[in-house]
């Protein structure tokens, strides 16, 4: 990569913890403490977003992306643009997409709304990104619907935000995905699978089974800038579980953890 990725974290991960403005000092003291340089914005209580800023640049910490949902994205772009501007956010992450749009058909139609979203944003110095799920490997016509989606917006228009957790789920390789679209997945959402009573869970990184090795090798062949840790669901403490993913992802990138 042109420079080392870095580590952040998706602040939807601790969203338990961020809803009460009085809790975001200390959060993200604690997140910098722990190791972490920047965040995904997402999962902000109500009134929290008003002093996110102050409370960001306090920590030392950097915001990557926000994720902001098409219908506010339709609805209220010039405060997603003004929220960018106050949090030094790069990009703007669309999440998901509504069941309307689960076709070939509807993720072709999703393309054209992101083009012109793209260059609204753009005029401000943002980037769009799309972030998936599983539902969108479902195959219409021979292709994924995000095969379809990132053909039929092209490169210059949407960036990817692959999540390994959700690609694994849907019976893809995460490595191999990551590869495909390299220079096009500037951000990538790191969480891991384990599996429990016969069920898929996610998981601290390091503690299920996705193979860390080869996703953070395809990250640095693809020019992965940030890396974001994320875990929907932890169980206990929100922040032992991503200072977990934490230690143990430093010990992957420096080549001291062993595949899984």
């Amino acid at each position: 990569m042109a420079r080392a990725a870095v580590i952040a974290v998706q602040l939807y991960t601790l969203r338990t913890l961020l809803d009460d403005p009085a809790h975001i000092s200390g959060v993200l003291a604690r997140l910098r403490e722990i190791g972490y340089e920047a965040v995904e914005v997402a999962g902000l209580g109500a009134g929290v977003p008003d002093r996110f800023g102050d409370e960001l640049r306090r920590s030392g910490l950097t915001a990557c992306a926000v994720h902001a949902g098409l219908d506010r994205l339709t609805q209220e772009l010039d405060r997603v643009i003004e929220e960018c501007r106050q949090w030094g956010c790069e990009y703007v992450v669309v999440p998901s997409v509504p069941r309307s749009y689960h076709s070939g058909e509807g993720f072709r139609r999703f393309a054209a709304e992101a083009s012109e979203l793209a260059g609204r944003l753009r005029e401000h110095g943002l980037r769009l990104a799309y972030h998936n799920h599983a539902y969108e490997l479902e195959r219409f016509d021979g292709k994924t619907g995000l095969e379809t989606l990132l053909a039929a917006a092209g490169a210059e228009v949407l960036d990817a935000e692959l999540d390994t957790y959700w690609l694994q789920f849907g019976g893809a390789d995460p490595a191999t995905w990551i590869r495909r679209y390299k220079g096009r997945v500037p951000l990538v959402h790191l969480k891991d699978m384990a599996v429990r009573h016969g069920d898929p869970v996610d998981a601290v990184i390091g503690e299920g089974n996705l193979d860390w090795t080869e996703i953070l090798s395809a990250c640095r062949d693809a020019g992965t800038r940030w890396l974001v840790v994320e875990q929907d669901n932890p169980e206990g403490d929100p922040l032992e579980a991503v200072a977990g993913s934490f230690r143990n992802l430093e010990r992957l990138m420096s080549g001291e953890g062993d595949r899984r």
